[in-house]
């Protein structure tokens, strides 16, 4: 049987990397004879991905790595159109990476490549990093905790997400699970 495929999306949030890391390693396990998992990074993923010392991890634990050169490089946002991917999960994404999707600015690989698949009716799950308005604690990569307040501003982007066609916004890392036990649980 061949396997479905899966497209990751990182981007530059550090809040809920780590904890998003862990669950997909699960997953991936989990699911390993019914699903290949892709992760695409973003220009800023990348950097995010080496500034909290997990590429490595990430790099140990799953084969088919991208990241990004420019908006249609690699060409994640074809492969998307094309329904090569049963569906593509964003996690954890930036406000900037929301607002982007949510404005409709399609320049960067996976801003790029969520437009494209919502165009083509694919599936899109999105994490963002700033759910709720209010001050949030996150940690950094030494265990300091990090305090930011999150705008409404960046709720109206997810809120406008929300009610997009084929999109749906997660809380936390681990609604993950279930999205993947929707499409691959036999």
């Amino acid at each position: 049987m061949e396997k479905k495929k899966v497209a990751w999306g990182i981007t530059g949030a550090g809040d809920k990397i780590v904890e998003t890391l862990e669950i997909m390693k699960k997953i991936k396990e989990q699911y390993q004879d019914r699903v290949e998992i892709e992760v695409y990074v973003s220009k800023s993923g990348d950097q995010v991905i080496k500034y909290y010392g997990i590429s490595n991890d990430l790099e140990t634990h799953f084969d088919n790595i991208w990241v990004e050169i420019n908006a249609n490089s690699p060409f994640l946002a074809g492969n998307i159109q094309l329904n090569k991917y049963a569906f593509f999960i964003i996690a954890p994404a930036s406000s900037n990476t929301v607002a982007k999707i949510a404005m409709r600015m399609g320049d960067t690989l996976i801003s790029n490549a969520a437009i494209m698949g919502q165009k083509t009716d694919v599936p899109i799950y999105i994490l963002p990093s700033d759910y709720e308005e209010g001050v949030t604690i996150t940690k950094l990569p030494d265990g300091n905790d990090l305090k930011i307040t999150i705008r409404k501003e960046d709720i109206e982007h997810i809120q406008k997400l929300a009610k997009m066609n084929e999109t749906s916004i997660i809380k936390n890392p681990e609604e993950i699970n279930p999205i993947f036990a929707q499409y691959f649980s036999y």
